[in-house]
């Protein structure tokens, strides 16, 4: 089992910024990939980006491209997402999860977060 925890979120205005903290316990941090996801009401899961086992791989959806970026250390058991450019349609629930898979599929992940609340006004 992995134990995943989120933070960092909160309100911000457009064009702002946030780091969202995902801090793993459990399994050794490692062996997993990790991914961000988020969840606007009445809309699907949506990928943000994942991160590789080592970090050398990284993927960021087009939507976030440029804007954010996922990082992990791996010391610390933690996998980050820093948000710039924060615009209004970035509101979400944001989740992290953990795949033994490298992988943008949802349901490719096998642990997942409670989840934190990004909400960006305009």
């Amino acid at each position: 089992q992995v134990q995943l925890v989120e933070s960092g979120g909160g309100l911000v205005q457009a064009g702002g910024s946030l780091r969202l903290s995902c801090a793993a316990s459990g399994r050794t941090f490692s062996n997993y990939a990790m991914g961000w996801f988020r969840q606007a009401p009445g809309k699907e899961r949506e990928f943000v980006g994942d991160i590789s086992w080592s970090g050398s791989s990284l993927v960021h959806a087009d939507s976030v491209k440029g804007r954010f970026t996922i990082s992990r250390d791996n010391a610390k058991n933690t996998v980050y997402l820093h948000m710039n450019s924060l615009k209004p349609e970035d509101t979400a629930v944001y989740y992290c999860a953990a795949s033994s898979h490298y992988s943008t599929y949802s349901r490719t992940y096998d642990y997942w977060g409670q989840g934190t609340q990004v909400t960006v006004s305009s």
